[in-house]
């Protein structure tokens, strides 16, 4: 199968949240032909019910046979060891099963991408406290994807980005205490992630991305006024990777440096990305931009792998009132960035 014919996988989520819902609306509405869901049958019943009734579905044995499956049908793949009452799992709660299942969805799915059968991953929202309920030790997609992807060997360096057509972001620290993060600002967790974000940059067409860095402190500091870490850490990480040839410039004010970068049609951005320290430094800007349009990416893995900016909304779970356009901006971001 060449690179080109390759499907793309999307996990079916948290089976309590709107991953299923999301993932009916975009089959429904949309021509999702070279995708295929990795999840429940029943679980995607239900959801096609949830947003206009009667919505066709095929079953699949393997990715490939996804080409054979008409438009505006679920090309479905059922995930394997799943809870066997699934389906009883309550609309709306944190429950132990949907997080199993979502575990299980999400390790199948990076097997595909691993054996070469999918061009990319597409993963549906999870949620952190029912993968802790059934016992799983990864905070989230981020952490469990980089370990599988290792495969029990050293962790493979990898960063969360968000973007949206307008900003692109990139954490040094994402799942973590706002505490414990501080401290995980290191030299080496700096230069790291501006060498993934240049690295990266050529899968969307920018070889040479301009880098801004963020600084971690008020202003960037203020000259160590307000915290030294720009001058002991950022500051010479973004030196290291100027003298390796990577366009990177900073630390600058965190308060600025996002409105510098954004681009629109009345305001080119200075940057390309933005480097972030903290997970909500750098993505309360993206998504403040609209959830809509953001797609979080991991970068550093061995596959493609996008996911819609949004949780898995208990608070509408179930009334089939949930917006897919992020995850349809995640399938398109897949397969722009998915090798050719």
């Amino acid at each position: 199968m060449s690179r080109a014919e390759r499907p793309v996988v999307l996990t079916m989520g948290d089976a309590c949240g709107i991953g299923p819902e999301i993932l009916a609306q975009l089959f429904r509405n949309e021509d999702a032909r070279g995708a295929f869901v990795l999840g429940d049958e029943a679980v995607l019943r239900r959801a096609a019910s949830f947003t206009g009734g009667m919505l066709a579905l095929a079953r699949i044995e393997r990715p490939a046979d996804v080409w054979a499956v008409p438009p505006n049908c679920i090309a479905l793949m059922q995930a394997t060891d799943l809870p066997a009452d699934l389906i009883d799992a309550p609309i709306g709660q944190i429950d132990a099963r949907a997080g199993a299942a979502a575990a299980a969805c999400i390790e199948q799915a990076t097997r595909l991408a691993l054996a070469g059968e999918a061009s990319a991953v597409v993963t549906a929202p999870i949620h952190k406290e029912a993968l802790a309920a059934a016992g799983v030790r990864f905070p989230g997609h981020t952490e469990m994807l980089q370990a599988l992807a290792s495969a029990g060997g050293p962790l493979l360096p990898v960063r969360m980005m968000l973007a949206n057509e307008q900003l692109r972001t990139v954490l040094v620290t994402i799942h973590m205490a706002l505490r414990a993060a501080i401290d995980a600002v290191t030299f080496e967790a700096v230069l790291e992630t501006i060498r993934i974000a240049h690295r990266s940059a050529s899968l969307w067409g920018q070889p040479l991305p301009r880098i801004g860095v963020a600084g971690l402190n008020p202003h960037a500091g203020e000259g160590g006024l307000f915290g030294d870490e720009e001058i002991r850490i950022i500051g010479p990480a973004v030196r290291a990777a100027c003298a390796e040839g990577i366009d990177a410039r900073g630390p600058f004010a965190p308060d600025t440096v996002f409105m510098r970068a954004r681009h629109t049609g009345e305001h080119p951005g200075e940057f390309d990305i933005v480097i972030a320290m903290t997970h909500d430094h750098g993505l309360i800007p993206v998504k403040y931009l609209g959830v809509e349009e953001g797609v979080n990416v991991t970068l550093g893995l061995p596959f493609i792998r996008t996911s819609p900016d949004h949780g898995t909304a208990f608070d509408i779970a179930g009334t089939g009132r949930a917006d897919p356009s992020s995850l349809r901006a995640a399938l398109r971001m897949a397969r722009r960035l998915s090798p050719r």
